[in-house]
């Protein structure tokens, strides 16, 4: 879940699918010149991995397997990466044959495929696995080579299953490197010149192809393993995946509610899709397996997966606004910097993410030979003989199909693709927006009697008022501040937090260029779409699934009445259920497991009704009922949902108190929101406008106040790369620090969490605490906030490591030069240790008894 790449891609084809030997001798010419793209351990010797993709080398297979072959097409040959383990690697090859043979297809044979390790290095030598090649021929139950195909496709995910499920998903078991009767990949953990003396088959003149597809890789985040070395069965990547963790949970959520004409029970076969431990890269070409067996296109599947900036581009044509706005339904972008080079074995093309943050450039010869790659430079060829050089643009992408003998560039491609279907149609049949819906009379309207006490019982401090919520409303953005914090994680305050303070925000640090929210919101989205998720292999359903649309994720009151009375204006289309997140006083901190557990089941309960909008709210807190923490709430209820298979089927939107500042909004989407009301944070605007602005009205302050949130959400997707709202919904792009690691699998399942703290019982008592504060007899707090003091220094406020009496003290040490007073500051800094503001103060040496001899060191 933390792979990255920073790699070397390129691909070498002849256009009229001419095969040869010299087009592998200029796969690994290229591979060999991208050295410098990859990444080299310690031992000289020892790569991040590298590798080739080749068509089926029909004719040299022929003459050195010892079996008989039935005609190209026909056969398929899986490259297979097996344990050293002599007993558990018959086992595993006694698993392949049960289900080849199970599935209706016929094992021909096994060959080991011959390798030279000699020039392996020492650290890779461990890991090698043993590599052999099985041949399988095509059963009667597959009508064609595309049948075939999707065959095997099931095949090999069954293979895999079982044999993870019976060993675990330990590296080395079990891998198919490939599984086709029309691609072939050879690969490992090399440098890149190492690929063509590891496997002498390359290396052999009868070994020909129409094209090669190369990669070098450079992991920056994970330790590199044979199995996660590109090229994959389709693609060769180089960039990141930064949704990867939403992705691939929108893709299990899919499960129950996809279908297939084309698979049939083949697509229950394939589950799990993606395992934990995948790189990037891998569940990324697992997903695109997935949508081309599923009846895809390869160009149309690379375009769901990874579309173009459509929703801010006036320019674009109209059909093909209308495909993309249709398939942004369906799946959500696979979203970050990224240069794809992809293939079928018939065709093979590239694309680049909407923001063009990897290169990838081309050109072609005059004697039908397409060279692309991460480069220019990879291949010797005369410049007379070039009759285009170019590189791919942002978002766009060319193909080459070596049956047609063309290249189809992006503009024909997309035309085709988007004129293909009736996709305005169908939207203008299933699309609601949300600003079209009736406004309902009677919305809730604040009470300024009860504000002080909500606000108190969400957390508000007079800082948020006065650094936050101020600045927003008078400008339209965050409020600037300085860097650095001198106060201590929430699981080390003695105060109460809010949850979502726990959670920091993950940002691409290595290979990342960072995107501008500002100056490149052409490619940046707000646009959330609300409702079921239609079925993302039903190709020919485009008219049947409606949904709602609105332009960014911050509802006002109005906009949720609208949505809450949203059963009659779309005609029962939609059906909406609002969810109390609180529960009763008396219960206290403990009652909070069993609220959480009755919300969830409340909700499953909800969604089997046929209620495709759920409401999650706390609007109901006051003296006697207590909010459960609506991130954790919205968590639990989405995880839930998508474990019972239910989360496509409705839509997440949550009511609270809780979201004031940017980062609530962002934990409340990255854990499955899909929109949120803030509805105190409204209240309290118009309650303080009359104070900071006699200019401003009501509607022109919400404005700025959502238009904030909005560009301070999109400063946060940037750093990690990611462009648009759908993206990061669900995307969980969140370490957890302080909290139980029992905690955070049961209701954030899937973060990270590096150091273990708090966990249901300390979060509800400080929940508890707020509410005792708010509804309480302390005279403290009934007339004014509480002061906070996480931005500055504050009586009664948060602690900090910088307090005046400190800076006095280093002020006077130094105006005076005063060793003396430096020694009493240096004391008051040391003992933070004592007072836990930092994780470091918890830090302590365990003395050994008796002394170690130096020569024993």
């Amino acid at each position: 879940q933390n792979e990255h790449d920073a790699c070397g891609v390129g691909f070498v084809a002849d256009i009229k699918g001419r095969k040869s030997h010299q087009i592998i001798e200029q796969g690994l010419s290229i591979l060999d010149r991208l050295t410098h793209r990859g990444a080299v351990g310690a031992d000289p010797e020892a790569g991040d991995g590298a590798g080739i993709l080749l068509q089926i080398p029909d004719e040299f297979f022929r003459e050195v397997v010892e079996f008989d072959l039935p005609e190209s097409g026909c056969y398929a040959v899986g490259m297979l990466f097996l344990t050293t383990d002599d007993v558990i690697r018959a086992e595993v090859e006694s698993i392949v044959l049960k289900f080849v043979e199970a599935e209706g297809q016929h094992f021909l044979g096994w060959r080991d495929v011959p390798v030279d390790n000699s020039g392996l290095g020492q650290s890779v030598l461990p890991t090698e696995p043993v590599i052999r090649q099985v041949f399988i021929g095509r059963g009667e139950n597959c009508s064609d080579q595309d049948a075939f195909e999707r065959k095997l496709f099931a095949i090999r995910k069954l293979i895999a299953n079982t044999v993870f499920h019976n060993y675990g998903e330990q590296s080395g078991t079990f891998y198919a490197a490939s599984f086709s009767s029309r691609t072939i990949t050879y690969k490992g953990m090399l440098l890149a010149n190492q690929v063509g003396e590891y496997y002498p088959d390359l290396a052999d003149e009868r070994l020909t192809s129409a094209l090669a597809l190369v990669h070098q890789r450079f992991s920056t985040n994970t330790f590199p393993t044979w199995d996660l070395a590109h090229p994959f069965r389709m693609i060769a990547h180089n960039g990141e995946i930064n949704t990867l963790r939403g992705n691939v949970n929108w893709m299990r959520a899919r499960r129950s509610s996809m279908a297939s004409e084309i698979m049939g029970e083949d697509l229950d076969k394939i589950w799990p899709l993606t395992y934990e431990g995948q790189s990037d890269s891998a569940s990324f070409d697992n997903a695109l397996e997935l949508l081309v067996q599923g009846g895809y296109s390869l160009a149309h599947a690379m375009m769901v997966l990874i579309p173009e900036a459509w929703s801010g581009n006036d320019h674009m044509d109209e059909k093909r606004r209308a495909f993309y706005e249709y398939h942004a339904a369906l799946m959500e972008p696979w979203d970050g910097p990224a240069a794809v080079a992809f293939t079928d074995g018939r065709q093979i093309g590239a694309t680049l993410d909407r923001n063009g943050l990897r290169p990838a450039r081309y050109l072609i010869t005059d004697d039908g030979l397409v060279v692309m790659a991460s480069e220019m430079g990879v291949l010797d060829i005369p410049e007379e003989k070039i009759v285009k050089k170019w590189r791919l643009q942002p978002g766009k992408m060319f193909l080459i199909d070596m049956e047609q003998g063309r290249i189809i560039d992006d503009a024909e491609l997309k035309e085709q693709l988007a004129s293909a279907k009736p996709y305005r149609k169908w939207l203008d049949a299933t699309q609601i927006s949300l600003v079209n819906l009736p406004v309902v009379v009677g919305s809730m309207s604040p009470d300024p009697e009860t504000l002080r006490q909500r606000q108190q019982a969400f957390g508000y401090t007079q800082e948020d008022l006065k650094f936050l919520l101020t600045p927003m409303v008078l400008t339209g953005q965050e409020g600037t501040g300085s860097m650095g914090a001198d106060n201590p994680p929430s699981v080390l305050s003695r105060r109460a937090k809010h949850l979502s303070t726990y959670f920091k925000q993950n940002f691409a640090q290595v290979t990342n260029p960072p995107i501008d929210p500002i100056r490149e919101e052409i490619v940046m989205s707000l646009v959330s779409l609300i409702g079921p998720r239609p079925n993302l292999l039903g190709l020919s359903d485009g008219g049947t699934n409606m949904r709602l649309e609105i332009s960014q994720p911050v509802l006002t009151n109005t906009d949720l009445e609208r949505i809450r009375d949203i059963e009659d204006s779309s005609g029962g289309a939609f059906r909406t259920r609002t969810l109390d997140i609180c529960y009763p006083v008396e219960k206290g901190s403990a009652g909070m497991k069993t609220a959480l557990d009755a919300l969830c089941e409340r909700a499953e309960v909800t969604v089997g009704e046929g209620y495709n909008i759920l409401i999650l709210s706390d609007r109901n807190a006051d003296a006697d009922f207590i909010s459960i923490p609506a991130l954790l709430a919205t968590s639990a209820v989405h995880h839930h949902l998508i474990r019972k298979g239910l989360r496509t089927e409705s839509g997440l939107v949550v009511e609270t108190g809780a979201a004031l500042e940017v980062h609530h909004f962002a934990t409340l989407a990255g854990y499955g929101a899909e929109a949120i009301n803030p509805y105190i944070a409204f209240d309290t605007i118009q309650a303080m406008l009359p104070k900071i602005s006699e200019d401003l009205d009501f509607d022109e302050a919400q404005k700025r106040y959502i238009k904030a949130v909005g560009k301070g959400l999109k400063k946060v997707f940037s750093k990690m790369g990611i462009s648009t709202f759908q993206s990061y919904c669900g995307a969980q792009i969140f370490d957890a620090v302080g909290l139980s690691s029992t905690f955070v699998e049961q209701y954030f399942t899937g973060t990270a969490t590096t150091v273990e703290g708090a966990g249901l019982k300390q979060i509800a008592q400080d929940t508890v605490r707020w509410h005792k504060n708010a509804f309480g007899k302390n005279p403290v707090y009934r007339n004014h906030l509480d002061v906070g003091g996480d931005y500055a220094y504050r009586l009664r406020g948060e602690d900090h490591a910088w307090t005046p009496n400190t800076i006095a003290k280093l002020q006077h040490a130094t105006r005076a030069n005063d060793q003396r007073t430096y020694e009493l500051f240096a004391r008051s800094m040391n003992e933070q240790n004592e007072r836990l503001l930092t994780f470091r103060g918890l830090f302590d040496f365990n003395w050994a008894e008796q002394e170690i001899p130096l020569d024993e060191v």
